[in-house]
């Protein structure tokens, strides 16, 4: 039943590329009325914020109110917190010590100095096959557990050969602890071998892989991630929910920031599920506009983050 249902979505996306109807004639709208607006959205991705665990050697960000950074006559002067009932508006200055922070898209400029940047990456990046393989039940019995070569045939043995262009999400369910974890990374944690990254990428072809921890694997070296960023392959870490999509046959729709040269991405990722998911929204039940009004006034907390607070 899953394999049928995940199938649906790239069965209608293909109907309208094959036949007697050639690819460029495709009506893009039809394609979203008939199916991306009945697909179920699911997001991947943790909201940054000044108190999750990052790297020592980084820090935490620091969410502060915005100020003026010039007089403004009658209406603001330097240094002034911008307010609601002042200003009409407000706005967040984040101090943010590094782009390795939260989700993330590691391009391989962060580890190799020939390496593409984050606004290198082409534009293509912004959608393709979502390929889950799911090592959660290993996991739950040995907390270090690695995604191996085993595990990806497992899974083709399920599903078919993994698409080329696709990216591999690793599931271990890592991520339900995401609040929970004061140390960065503390040992042991899942992550994926070497051989396995090796196999994705040589004999697969595939885009990219991610994994909800923070790093690709616990060897002293970080040879997964060194492999990776030295044969010029990104990687997405940090990624949360893939308990909540299925393991074949959806899409995955890929966001960054793109800072001018840069060596890491605030990432975004959403998965795009067949219509028949038991997960995730579609359009109709979560159109965006006009958005949700807030149950209380937003004030910011201890750590600046804004929240709906309570009178």
């Amino acid at each position: 039943m899953q394999r049928s249902m995940s199938l649906l979505l790239l069965g209608l996306l293909f109907a309208f590329t094959v036949g007697t109807v050639e690819a460029e004639e495709v009506n893009l709208w039809e394609l979203y009325t008939n199916v991306f607006y009945k697909c179920k959205y699911v997001d991947l991705t943790h909201a940054f914020n000044p108190t999750q665990a990052v790297w020592p050697g980084f820090g935490l960000a620091r969410f502060e109110p915005a100020k003026a950074g010039a007089d403004l006559g009658d209406y603001a002067s330097t240094g002034d917190v911008f307010t609601y009932k002042d200003h009409g508006f407000v706005a967040t200055a984040y101090s943010i010590p590094t782009d390795q922070y939260g989700t993330q898209l590691d391009p391989p400029s962060h580890w190799d100095e020939y390496g593409a940047t984050i606004s290198d990456l082409p534009a293509t990046y912004c959608i393709r096959p979502l390929v889950v393989i799911n090592i959660s039940d290993k996991v739950a019995k040995n907390p270090g557990y690695h995604c191996g070569i085993d595990d990806i045939k497992a899974w083709e043995k399920k599903y078919g050969t993994i698409p080329a262009g696709a990216v591999v999400m690793v599931r271990s369910d890592w991520y339900k602890g995401w609040d929970k974890v004061t140390g960065f990374n503390t040992k042991p944690f899942p992550g994926v071998h070497i051989d396995a990254i090796k196999f994705l990428h040589k004999e697969r072809d595939i885009l990219f892989h991610g994994h909800e921890a923070l790093d690709t694997d616990t060897t002293p070296t970080l040879e997964g991630e060194y492999w990776l960023m030295h044969n010029h392959f990104c990687q997405a870490e940090g990624v949360a929910h893939l308990d909540k999509v299925p393991e074949a046959g959806a899409l995955i729709a890929i966001g960054f920031a793109k800072p001018l040269g840069g060596t890491g991405g605030y990432a975004r990722y959403i998965a795009i599920c067949p219509p028949g998911w038991k997960y995730g929204k579609s359009v109709a039940e979560a159109p965006g506009a006009p958005l949700p009004k807030q149950p209380y006034p937003l004030k910011r907390d201890e750590h600046g983050v804004m929240r709906a607070t309570k009178p």
